[in-house]
């Protein structure tokens, strides 16, 4: 999909899927006029709000080009900014955590800061500068907020004994759902999505000035819905609605240039993780996205991989608050 006027694209932000995207829903013209909220740097609201969160949301990619989402966590504070371009995270990777083997010294990375209980959230993309025993260092392609729509309002608190409770996990892995994760997803009001945009090619990778292009990399984002908003169609087989946001489409135009994608799931009673690998369509349209209330397109995911990972977080949470602006939309 591609149109004459997107060909000028060394003054967006924006990658040729994120465009298409635009274009095809209207708002190419407007979201080109608001690419400079997208910047190289984070801004000091930004490194402040890092620093007081207990956990971090992170989209990675393997070996194979599969993304992953995952979770780190510490005392408020483990992750600083020491400048503007930089964000230093004092964490260790949690047991099975696809992470583990995809944080690597230049790894793309994206990184998702969200605070439950007030809706603030802000997401930044970037890539790894310096790794070591004690975290990671990650250097700014792209810093940027997000509205504060679909958040159910939760609190979380840390543990006190978080090696204890992490020393020996029961993790179970399968190519398909099994009847514990599909009760997870059943009741799921939340889960988090990683996409990745790699270009079409290895000259893209570099800007017409020859410096990196910060358009390529990772993507992390929230989705959130009424409980049981993710339907189980089948052991392989979800379906979710995706709603109006920012029009930004990071998520769908990585998705159209790179179709799969790494879902995490969180047991917010319990502590479970549910990590999966996923192939993704999109529903532009039809009888299935107008039976949905409020959903824009529909998208489809095909199971690859399942992690479950018991009692691994080490954060329990308050009850949850649903998102206002959910009411109006419908449900399974």
């Amino acid at each position: 999909m591609s149109h004459p006027e997107m060909a000028a694209t060394e003054d967006t932000a924006f990658h040729s899927g994120e465009r298409a995207v635009q274009q095809r829903v209207g708002v190419l013209e407007k979201m080109a006029a608001r690419s400079q909220v997208i910047r190289s740097f984070m801004p000091d609201q930004h490194r402040e709000f890092f620093q007081q969160l207990p956990f971090l949301i992170v989209g990675s990619i393997d070996e194979q080009q599969q993304p992953w989402a995952s979770v780190v966590i510490g005392a408020p504070g483990f992750a600083t900014s020491p400048d503007p371009e930089h964000l230093a995270i004092h964490a260790q990777v949690l047991p099975a955590d696809p992470l583990q083997l995809n944080l690597v010294d230049n790894a793309t990375l994206g990184l998702l800061g969200i605070e439950p209980n007030t809706r603030r959230r802000n997401r930044m993309n970037g890539k790894v500068e310096r790794l070591s025993a004690a975290g990671w260092t990650v250097k700014v392609d792209q810093s940027f907020g997000n509205c504060p729509k679909y958040i159910q309002a939760r609190r979380p608190g840390l543990i006190e004994n978080v090696n204890a409770t992490a020393a020996t996990p029961v993790v179970h892995r399968a190519q398909q759902l099994d009847t514990a994760m599909q009760a997870l997803i059943t009741t799921a009001d939340t889960f988090f999505i990683a996409t990745a945009y790699l270009g079409k090619s290895a000259g893209e990778s570099t800007t017409a000035s020859g410096s990196a292009d910060r358009r390529h990399g990772v993507d992390v984002s929230h989705r959130g819905g009424k409980p049981g908003f993710v339907r189980i169609d089948d052991a392989r087989t979800l379906t979710v609605p995706d709603f109006v946001g920012n029009f930004f489409f990071n998520t769908i135009g990585n998705l159209v240039e790179h179709p799969r994608a790494g879902l995490l799931f969180i047991d917010f009673i319990s502590g479970d993780l549910l990590y999966l690998a996923v192939t993704a369509e999109l529903i532009w349209d039809g009888a299935e996205v107008a039976a949905f209330k409020g959903a824009e397109r529909l998208l489809r995911f095909h199971v690859e991989r399942a992690i479950r990972v018991e009692a691994s977080l080490p954060l329990r949470w308050s009850e949850a608050e649903m998102s206002p602006a959910l009411a109006p939309m419908g449900s399974w």
